[in-house]
């Protein structure tokens, strides 16, 4: 008998810690306010968009920072953190407008990279900069707070870390982070997408392309590595690479 009420305590506290932490989320959503000129200054993307569009991009980052925690891990989280993790999560998705993470329900920012242990210091091999989480980080996004910034402070290389673990979870969302998002890229473009990846891959391996050598590793890599490209350097991988553009173009669906 006593187990059992020691169980019935366990489940009434873990749903009363989740009934609460649903509304901290929600009193987020309706309190957090949106700062255009920090967007303006800090997201490209952003800066690029029509004023209608504009003002689409401020809803949805406000609706993402409302059911999504963005928490400090050994680091403070400042108004521009929350932003630029936000601007990550929506930019991928932006034109697809029915779309949620439903995958995410928060984002760890660590002091600086992690190894896989999560310490953030005292270890040469910390080369994590970011990772979606899985086992009993299932749900969550780890993220280095200086990769996260970089990302958005450099606008001239085609690199841009959080983007980068947001495509792994749009991945992830049919069920397999394989390289090949079912709920962006229609059946039909399934194998001229993994020619595609072949094809660069051969030219990766023979030091003929000027695509990060990481997306070398895997299907996944591939597509989340040339994501970035598409998004930082749209024009230069268009000249460069003008099949590749186009197909991720189609993919994510961007006028």
């Amino acid at each position: 008998m006593v187990p059992f009420l020691i169980l019935i305590v366990i489940v009434v506290a873990a749903f009363y810690f989740f009934s609460t932490k649903d509304k901290s989320k929600n009193s987020v959503a309706k309190d957090f306010v949106v700062d255009p000129l920090l967007l303006e200054k800090h997201v490209l993307f952003y800066a690029k968009l029509p004023p209608e569009s504009k003002q689409q991009f401020e809803e949805d980052v406000k609706y993402f920072l409302g059911h999504v925690a963005v928490t400090g891990v050994d680091t403070d989280v400042e108004e521009v953190d929350r932003l630029l993790v936000a601007s990550a999560a929506v930019i991928p998705i932006f034109y697809f407008t029915k779309w949620k993470y439903h995958n995410l329900r928060e984002v760890l920012l660590y002091a600086d990279a992690i190894n896989m242990q999560f310490e953030t210091s005292g270890n040469a091999d910390r080369n994590i900069l970011g990772m979606v989480g899985t086992g009993p980080y299932e749900g969550s996004m780890l993220l280095s707070r200086p990769a996260l910034r970089l990302g958005f402070s450099n606008q001239s290389d085609k690199y841009n870390t959080a983007i980068h673990e947001f495509v792994h979870l749009i991945d992830k969302s049919d069920g397999d982070t394989d390289g090949i998002p079912e709920n962006l890229l229609d059946k039909r473009y399934v194998l001229p997408w993994l020619n595609l990846i072949h094809e660069q891959m051969q030219k990766i391996a023979k030091g003929k392309s000027d695509i990060s050598g990481y997306a070398y590793t895997n299907n996944a890599e591939f597509l989340a590595v040339t994501a970035e490209y598409f998004f930082e350097r749209p024009e230069l991988l268009e000249d460069k690479h003008p099949e590749l553009y186009k197909i991720l173009k189609q993919m994510f669906d961007t006028p």
